[in-house]
């Protein structure tokens, strides 16, 4: 980065301009006016606005084609999210660009279809922190009331008013304003939040605004939520997204995206609606309705025609049939069991929009699913990959986790959770490959370290960063890694926190193969379906033995003894030694 205060000498020979000054219209096309008069004709022009109009500042420019949203999260060096909107006059070239981009940065855009006042994100959460202040105006309910359905039922990771507080209430308010301004009255921001902008109770950065930050800050209590409260709040975000479907800003999978990456929401909007019931979120829209007559209570016909039709989603549930048409054969949320064939179980951490981090859901039911695909006929190898093409699991949900306090108890427990849970796939009878393609940190690659290989692509990426965050790798990173790398690598590997590439850690002896990304896919299941081939008595106890004798060689050599014993009397013996006698290839059936 090359900071440049000269307007000209910034802007004279670049290709691409992205604007983030202070979120007032005005201010915008006043440095529009400047900056049309530097930059070459061939130059982008995309502004960071949150909610302002991109049609209204493009046409201050003299190229209305070349210019789009490109709306970043806060942090932007953490958040993935990265809203592309367009213009009244943008052209497809310019989008097509302006998502390329993003994804150089390491970003997940998604395109906003249409300009319209809080593009995706804020269209859906700003209302719901204004919907959350009228609750507590209406006096049904307490701030603690409402943050605990927020954050604790409804799984978000802050509760509303402690969101409002974090972003600034007056940013909401102005996002609300603005809204009101060209929307109309449903978005009239709530007199609560306009007593605390009035009042410069702005929230964290004022030390005080629904919370006092100097006496304790955002204490959420989290057993005071209600089924009400939920419905109520869902029922207004269900409007929105039907709001914005219905418009042809962005469709209802766009919508769930981008709540998940920008808000880390532990599912989309519309998924959660739809598990609630499309005609229970109507009903609540209509008592509330007719109850107080206010115009953000009117559920709009889209929605009503949703809820009859079965939901956003038509009753097949987010992403339809799924990505790729196969049939599940388990059911899980934060994981997605496969059969892709040749005696193969593909174990997907379908976390994407929070790089497949591990929750303690995802803890749970992959502990299930090892358990479910090692008493499977059908199986005999498992392939444990990522979700997308951005990690493997870039470690643990620490947000999600950060949730349930900092007891040090349940500290302990998680830990042994994960420990136990990884466990599973070092005790597995199968072999176990993890197919690793993107980041595979902290938590990511204390589970890697459980699979007997690793296949990575060039653009993995590896690292134990817990020492960068005041702890330690808790779920086997400490004695594990080392019985793979040796103890120098793996202290190495813990005491810095760097990063590391997949060559070097296939020179340190962690990954086994390291490919290019057109062949991940292919060699990752090719190397599985070779395993899956092989003499399955033969291989479970073969982990046996090298898992018994990692701290004692004596135990890990009575092991091996005993099961080449074993051996010496299964039909796969037979078939191994009538193959090679034959010049064959052997079919094992594990008998």
């Amino acid at each position: 980065m090359t900071p440049l205060v000269d307007f000209e000498e910034a802007v004279s020979d670049a290709d691409f301009v992205i604007e983030a000054v202070p979120e007032k219209m005005e201010i915008k096309k006043d440095v529009y006016s400047e900056l049309e008069e530097y930059a070459p004709d061939r130059a982008v022009f995309a502004t960071n606005t949150s909610s302002l109009s991109i049609t209204e500042l493009s046409e201050v420019t003299e190229r209305p084609e070349k210019f789009c949203g490109m709306h970043f999260f806060n942090p932007p060096v953490r958040m993935q999210l990265v809203e592309v909107i367009s213009g009244a006059h943008t052209d497809d070239e310019t989008l097509d660009l302006t998502e390329d981009l993003a994804e150089e940065m390491g970003k997940t855009p998604v395109r906003v279809r249409k300009d319209s006042p809080g593009f995706i994100f804020n269209r859906v959460v700003v209302p719901l922190m204004n919907e959350a202040a009228w609750m507590v105006e209406s006096g049904d309910y307490t701030v603690e009331e409402v943050d605990s359905s927020t954050k604790f039922d409804m799984g978000l990771p802050m509760g509303s008013f402690e969101l409002t507080d974090q972003v600034g209430i007056d940013v909401g308010y102005h996002v609300l304003d603005y809204m009101d301004d060209v929307l109309g009255d449903a978005y009239e921001p709530c007199p609560l939040i306009v007593e605390k902008v009035e009042e410069e109770k702005l929230g964290k950065k004022t030390g005080e605004g629904f919370y006092d930050y100097e006496d304790g800050g955002a204490e959420i209590p989290t057993d005071a939520g209600s089924e009400d409260a939920v419905r109520r709040l869902q029922a207004v975000m269900a409007n929105e997204v039907a709001k914005l479907i219905e418009n042809d800003v962005a469709d209802a999978d766009t919508i769930d995206e981008a709540m998940m990456l920008g808000g880390g929401f532990p599912e989309g909007p519309a998924e959660m609606a739809d598990d609630l019931g499309l005609d229970a979120l109507v009903a609540t829209l209509d008592d509330l309705h007719e109850k107080t007559g206010a115009a953000r209570y009117e559920a709009t016909d889209y929605l009503r025609e949703t809820a009859e039709e079965g939901g956003f989603y038509g009753g097949e549930g987010a992403g339809g049939a799924g990505s790729d048409g196969e049939a599940e054969t388990y059911d899980y949320d934060a994981i997605r069991v496969e059969k892709p064939g040749e005696m193969v179980g593909k174990v997907v951490l379908d976390r994407p929009h929070r790089m497949n981090t591990v929750s303690e859901d995802l803890l749970d039911e992959l502990a299930d699913a090892v358990e479910a695909l090692a008493a499977d006929d059908e199986v005999r190898a498992l392939l444990l990959v990522g979700e997308g093409d951005k990690a493997f699991s870039a470690g643990a949900d620490v947000q999600s986790m950060a949730a349930g306090g900092g007891d040090p108890l349940t500290a302990v427990e998680l830990s042994k959770k994960g420990q136990e849970t990884f466990g599973k796939l070092e005790a597995c009878p199968m072999p176990v490959v993890a197919g690793i393609d993107g980041y595979c940190l902290g938590g990511g690659m204390e589970m890697a370290t459980c699979a007997d290989m690793r296949v990575a692509s060039e653009r993995s990426e590896f690292g134990q960063p817990e020492h960068n965050l005041g702890l330690l790798p808790g779920w086997g990173g400490t004695q594990r890694l080392k019985h793979i790398v040796g103890e120098g690598r793996a202290k190495e590997i813990i005491f810095t926190a760097d990063r590391f590439e997949a060559e070097t850690m296939e020179e340190y002896g962690f990954v086994n193969e390291v490919v290019e990304v057109s062949e991940f896919d292919d060699r990752a299941f090719g190397l599985a379906a070779d395993l899956a081939a092989g003499p399955p008595i033969a291989q479970k106890y073969t982990k046996r033995a090298m898992l018994a004798g990692r701290d004692d060689t004596d135990a890990g050599l009575e092991v091996e003894s005993q099961a080449f014993g074993h051996l010496m009397n299964t039909d796969d013996l037979m078939e191994g030694i009538t193959a090679f006698m034959g010049d064959g290839e052997p079919e094992f059936e594990g008998k």
